[in-house]
């Protein structure tokens, strides 16, 4: 219990250290955020009308910059992460909001199938040396060396085009209303495929690349042959024995992989134009809309610090050593 509470007193000091740097980003960079909006608008705005976007934005000159770093924590427990500059004058959780759905069903489902699918045939591969599991590790190898928007922009040249069933870009149809009708649904899981597949096969790969690396470490260990001279079944050693051990490192892995579903594969997004928080920060840093930039930069490193934390929790179950330790 005290090492779970360590634990969560870094993670908590970790997310104030987080929120203290997200709020002094806009007041760090180059330039002025509120006359980069007042260009873009491309009018003649009001000195009035100019002090309201400052107090607006949370940047009043007025007020000293410990004030305003109050008044953001008072934002932030009210769920308010300020006004976008690129979709003005809506809430940035409102545009976070859009992408978020997008992304966590695309990246989370295929995170998830890729773990689960690449960590079971990595127990194989390491556990039966020389199976044909285990003569997929070149092709494991190059494709988890692979970056995921190459296989991407490969997967759109050799099966997206004219005529083929497969969408090269979007989340769904143009043209159609998002809701819940059966076309709509069936045209996003269309547009979903590709990308779908290409995060899949890459992330498939690295973890069928690691698991079997390490299942070939702990099946040498002296207590898997103790396990073996007792007359235990092969699947009983093979999972109880050496998976369960071989598999904790993979999980602070999977972890940081969870936390990073919000921010989606950014790269695979932007190759296929689909509508998730990825494609949403680059067209943030397109824009220099430093709210919006700030609200996901926000969002994905306290998913990080959550995923972290349950991936601490799962140690304490699969590991009696940090039990002991605690």
């Amino acid at each position: 219990m005290r090492y779970l509470l360590q634990r969560l007193a870094f993670y908590l000091f970790t997310a104030w250290a987080a929120v203290t740097i997200n709020f002094f980003i806009p007041r760090l960079i180059p330039g002025d955020p509120v006359q980069s909006l007042i260009t873009k608008a491309q009018g003649q705005i009001s000195p009035d009308a100019v002090q309201s976007l400052y107090v607006l934005f949370g940047l009043d000159k007025n007020e000293s910059v410990f004030t305003q770093y109050l008044h953001y924590w008072g934002q932030l427990f009210r769920g308010d992460l300020g006004l976008s500059f690129t979709f003005f004058p809506s809430p940035v959780s409102e545009i976070i909001g859009q992408g978020l759905p997008w992304t966590i069903i695309l990246v989370g489902l295929t995170t998830i199938l890729g773990f689960l699918v690449g960590t079971s045939l990595g127990v194989l591969a390491g556990w039966k040396r020389g199976s044909w599991v285990d003569a997929l590790l070149p092709v494991t190898t190059f494709l988890s060396s692979v970056p995921y928007f190459w296989l991407g922009l490969i997967a759109i040249t050799l099966l997206a085009g004219p005529g083929s069933f497969f969408p090269s870009s979007g989340g769904y149809e143009p043209g159609m209303v998002p809701g819940w009708s059966g076309d709509f649904i069936g045209s996003a899981i269309q547009h979903s495929l590709l990308p779908a597949l290409t995060i899949l096969v890459s992330s498939m790969s690295s973890w069928i690349l690691g698991m079997r690396n390490m299942m070939v470490t702990v099946a040498s260990e002296d207590y898997i042959t103790v396990a073996h001279a007792k007359g235990l079944p092969e699947r009983r050693v093979m999972m109880s024995y050496a998976a369960r051990n071989a598999l904790l490192p993979s999980v602070s892995g999977f972890a940081l992989a969870l936390g990073f579903i919000v921010g989606g594969t950014l790269l695979v997004e932007i190759v296929f134009s689909y509508p998730g928080v990825g494609f949403e920060l680059f067209q943030a840093v397109g824009s220099k809309d430093y709210p919006l930039m700030q609200g996901i930069f926000l969002i994905i490193t306290l998913s990080v610090l959550v995923a972290n934390f349950f991936a601490d929790v799962a140690y304490l179950v699969l590991d009696p050593r940090t039990r002991r330790e605690g």
